[in-house]
């Protein structure tokens, strides 16, 4: 049958997992990422650049004879008058923003939903580890010892039925348990977006 393994990590452990795991932050992310190359994009396409050029020139006039070889250059450079695509620019820097909203409002949701399932199974595990350590060999004793009490003599039926029911509602209670702690290792798993809980079959 399952069992459960009575350690947990720190909070902090699941968080950061999370935070490696969770597709739906990675994507916020991403998103981040691609609102900012996006804004690059909308300077570079506004800005201008000065522009460079050169000549040569050979004259076989007479006239100028300091003038027969000619060698030129020139720098343009345009004056910014007006900020081209500034438009788009503050649309992808509005952009930005956005994402970083929308990548804070994921993060918190992933916090959430990794501490309300991590104090729901560590809840489970401090209801479990006395039926564990305790209670489930204390049953069995008791029922062996009543059973065995019965068999020769020193008890009555009714006390060795009631040992009985008693065990076996231990055993069902405990089972219970196990199930609600594999319930909520699976929303943990969920939470954190991979399986960092795995279920123990002894």
């Amino acid at each position: 049958m399952f069992d459960f393994s009575d350690s947990l990590k720190p909070l902090d452990d699941f968080r950061q997992a999370a935070l490696d795991a969770r597709p739906d932050l990675r994507a916020a992310i991403q998103s981040i990422q691609e609102s900012e190359t996006n804004h690059k994009l909308a300077i570079a396409d506004g800005s201008t650049d000065p522009t460079f050029s050169g000549w040569y020139t050979y004259n076989s006039s007479n006239n100028n004879p300091n003038g027969i070889q000619t060698l030129g250059l020139s720098v343009n450079v345009p004056l910014r008058i007006f900020d081209r695509n500034q438009g788009e620019k503050q649309r992808t820097q509005i952009d930005i923003g956005k994402s970083q909203q929308a990548s804070e409002a994921t993060r918190a949701q992933v916090f959430s939903d990794v501490d309300s399932a991590y104090a729901q199974i560590a809840s489970n595990l401090e209801l479990l580890k006395p039926y564990k350590a305790k209670y489930k060999d204390q049953s069995t004793r008791v029922r062996d010892t009543v059973t065995y009490s019965y068999e020769h003599g020193g008890a009555s039926l009714i006390d060795m039925l009631s040992a009985q029911s008693d065990y076996r509602q231990l055993q069902l209670t405990y089972l219970q348990l196990i199930g609600s702690y594999l319930n909520s290792a699976g929303q943990l798993n969920l939470a954190v977006g991979r399986e960092i809980i795995r279920e123990v079959i002894p």
